[in-house]
């Protein structure tokens, strides 16, 4: 019988009363409710799943670091989408947002003093790096333009040439560049959003945060290319008394970066994003 991990319903509990605060206080409409909750259902069902996969029935220390970080990106991705039909309120978006990307550095360092590190974990916050800089450049489209999209969205192109392109899905020797870019951009894109700064400004900014991004990935999409043809492409049966070398398996890639300083199950493998967002 399925077990039900108390953990991921905590934290859509806790992102249902953050939500209803952000109501009473400053405001959500009905977009903005349905996308937090949204949000919020789909980070449950995947942990859930994640969870049970690994055979455990509870989060780890960093994980929950990791999970009060996603509640803050569900208000944020809420204030975003409410700020469709009106002013966003930047008095409470900036906070949280800066308080979310504050604390990727603390459930890294949690992972790495209790030992908890795992791919699940990885993997989550990854996936709660790449979704918070893919919000925040909605965010600030207005502003800079609809290019800025492509900051958030690199990550996502990505994983579907994954899919479209087989090469694509080999694992990545360590860069601490991936790590440099990935904190920049959601550092960059938070001061964007501020708006307090001039609109040239933050247009340049952003095309920073932008070039960064492209010069990371496309260093890594190249490293891929040049080696695609020294990976084995198929499994080959053993026989008795005959060892066979097991390739390195590439990282997972997807809860659906920006990767981040949490340490990694696997430090040999790593996916271009892992490390090409922060949070």
């Amino acid at each position: 019988m399925s077990r039900v991990r108390t953990g991921p319903v905590l934290g859509l509990t806790a992102q249902t009363v953050l939500l209803a605060g952000l109501a009473a206080t400053v405001g959500l409409d009905v977009a903005g409710w349905l996308a937090g909750l949204g949000y919020g259902v789909v980070t449950c069902v995947a942990l859930q799943r994640g969870l049970r996969r690994r055979g455990v029935d509870r989060l780890g220390p960093a994980d929950r670091v990791t999970l009060a970080r996603g509640v803050l990106v569900g208000g944020v991705t809420a204030l975003v989408v409410t700020g469709f039909s009106g002013p966003t309120p930047l008095s409470v978006l900036v906070p949280m947002t800066a308080v979310a990307l504050a604390l990727d550095a603390v459930d890294g360092w949690v992972a790495r003093r209790t030992g908890t590190a795992s791919t699940l974990g990885a993997r989550f916050d990854m996936e709660v790096d790449a979704f918070l800089i893919l919000v925040l450049s909605v965010q600030v489209t207005p502003v800079v333009g609809p290019w800025v999209l492509a900051i958030g969205g690199l990550r996502y192109a990505f994983v579907v040439a994954g899919w479209l392109l087989p090469w694509m899905r080999g694992a990545l020797p360590p860069r601490f560049w991936r790590k440099v870019v990935a904190a920049t951009q959601g550092v960059l894109l938070l001061v964007v959003a501020a708006d307090v700064l001039a609109r040239p400004v933050t247009a340049v900014l952003a095309a920073v945060a932008l070039a960064l991004l492209v010069e990371s990935f496309g260093h890594d999409v190249g490293w891929l290319w040049w080696h695609r043809s020294t990976r084995p492409t198929r499994a080959v049966a053993p026989t008795a008394g005959t060892s066979i070398p097991v390739p390195l398996l590439p990282s997972v890639v997807a809860l659906p970066s920006v990767p981040s300083v949490r340490p990694r199950a696997d430090p040999v493998t790593d996916r271009p994003f892992a490390a090409h967002q922060p949070v």
